[in-house]
């Protein structure tokens, strides 16, 4: 039997603080291409393709649960320790929010931003859009549109396409369907993982607030905004988003830009 493995990109000093960063829906790892390249030459990247993605991508999506516990075995299999800093936005957050709390023995401490753990209303029409658009997700008027929401840059433009362009469709319908349902886990409440949540200023108001809800539930934690920007921050404002990886790390202070909630 075959047995396909989910790529992982490293940079960085073999000998660097490990740092897993993991990416969102609809994209790769090619969406931490700022953050490879301020942070690599003090900081050992680790960059996974998540399952349905990138080089990826014929490893088939089960859930986030079973993708916690790929990223788990990775940090363990490729860590001097078995432990790392663990970033992720949106569909990474996710992941990092589920291994902060059900795998805290591998997370040094966590980063997840763009993560919405409050019921949404109207969920099934959510469900449904997102179904219809799975369809046609990799077509150039979507992607533009998509790219617009996101306020992907100009010079941007052309990675993102390409990078959307390698998603499953099987992955995209079931991270939609899967996010929407998405609550904390119990062993949140018990994790020893320090955690940071942070949203963009500019997302939406149920985002917002559930960065107050992960940061009360997990016993280390703590919630910030990050001002004038949306859900992809990390490429509206890459140094900020590099600067807060590097203070948590290092154990550094957060930058003053970040507003506490």
């Amino acid at each position: 039997m075959i047995v396909v493995m989910m790529s992982v990109h490293e940079a960085g000093p073999a000998d660097g603080l490990p740092v897993v960063l993991l990416h969102g829906v609809g994209t790769t790892g090619w969406m931490w291409t700022k953050q490879l390249s301020t942070l690599a030459g003090e900081l050992r990247l680790l960059v996974p393709d998540l399952p349905g993605h990138g080089r990826s991508s014929t490893l088939p999506w089960v859930s986030i649960p079973q993708t916690s516990r790929l990223v788990a075995e990775m940090i363990s299999a490729r860590t001097t320790d078995g432990r790392a800093y663990v970033v992720g936005l949106s569909l990474g957050g996710y992941v990092g929010v589920h291994l902060a709390a059900t795998a805290p023995e591998v997370v040094a401490g966590a980063i997840v931003s763009g993560v919405n753990v409050l019921p949404l209303p109207h969920s099934g029409r959510l469900r449904l859009m997102g179904a219809l658009i799975a369809p046609v997700m990799k077509w150039g008027p979507v992607l533009r549109a998509n790219a617009r929401a996101l306020n992907v840059s100009a010079e941007d433009l052309g990675g993102y396409q390409a990078a959307a362009r390698t998603t499953s469709r099987q992955a995209f319908r079931r991270v939609n369907s899967e996010a929407l349902d998405f609550r904390l886990p119990d062993e949140a409440k018990s994790s020893r993982c320090s955690v940071l949540a942070v949203a963009g200023e500019n997302e939406h108001d149920l985002t917002r607030r559930s960065q107050s809800v992960i940061a009360s539930t997990f016993p280390n934690a703590q919630a910030c905004l990050a001002p004038g920007v949306g859900h992809a921050w990390n490429g509206e404002n890459a140094e900020l988003f590099s600067a807060v990886i590097r203070s948590r790390v290092t154990g550094a202070a957060l930058p003053d830009e970040l507003m506490p909630v």
